[in-house]
């Protein structure tokens, strides 16, 4: 059975992204299951740190990003989720490429939520574990 709660399309997802930072750095949602969804990320000049590797702070924007609006989707209508603490290990440097997201739930409580979220190249090798811890809120 799925976890989400809300009608979800790739249109839908996608369409939270516009005029955000998300859109900015060019995140496009690809692809949800029951439990879990993925989002790519280019490895190009917006995404770098000084030195020309992925920046950090981008795979976190990226894990976020993720953890975020799964958990969205995951409580009813008159709940929403704002995040509270996320953690990010980057394993690999990357330079050029595309990276994919992947957010799983750990734990789905009343009152909050724990996401994990890997990040993979292109040739499905680490580049960064997150996670994320959300608060579900009522409106």
């Amino acid at each position: 059975m799925a976890i989400w709660k809300r009608d979800m399309s790739l249109e839908v997802l996608n369409h939270t992204s516009k005029d955000t930072l998300v859109e900015h750095l060019n995140i496009k949602y690809t692809s949800f299951d029951d439990f879990s969804i993925s989002a790519t990320m280019p490895v190009c000049s917006f995404t770098h740190q000084p030195l020309g590797m992925l920046h950090g702070g981008a795979s976190v924007v990226l894990a976020e990003t993720l953890g975020s609006i799964a958990a969205n989707f995951c409580v009813e209508e008159g709940s929403y989720c704002v995040g509270l603490d996320i953690n990010a290990n980057h394993i690999r440097s990357m330079r050029r490429g595309v990276v994919t997201g992947v957010a799983e739930p750990l734990h789905l409580g009343v009152t909050t939520q724990v996401w994990q979220i890997q990040i993979k190249d292109e040739r499905e090798r680490l580049v960064c574990t997150s996670r994320l811890t959300v608060a579900v809120k009522r409106k």
